[in-house]
């Protein structure tokens, strides 16, 4: 069984891009309304951002802020998640009178 594929040309696909960028809808949303499937349209929408910035551009100095804030919420947060690992293991062991 074969599958057939629809085809866009490439001003659609600019008009939908545009129409997410402009109205700010989801992705999903302008899909419905234009009848495409949410991930063709996200791959749209995401190889249009790359394109306009540049591809692998340089992190913002406020990007670079907010991940480094993040690795140390992650680090905060595993070690929170390791402490309440032990606590659990050692509280069933004391209720199973170990």
């Amino acid at each position: 069984m074969t599958r057939s594929y629809r085809k866009f040309d490439e001003d659609f696909k600019q008009g939908a891009v545009r129409l997410v960028f402009e109205t700010g809808k989801p992705i999903a949303q302008v899909a419905r309304e234009l009848g495409v499937n949410e991930g063709t349209l996200g791959n749209w929408v995401g190889k249009a951002r790359r394109d306009r910035d540049g591809g692998n551009a340089a992190l913002t100095e406020d990007e670079r802020a907010e991940l480094a804030r993040l690795r140390r919420e992650n680090s905060e947060l595993r070690m929170q998640r390791d402490v309440l690992k032990r606590s659990v293991a050692l509280w069933v062991d004391e209720a199973m009178g170990r």
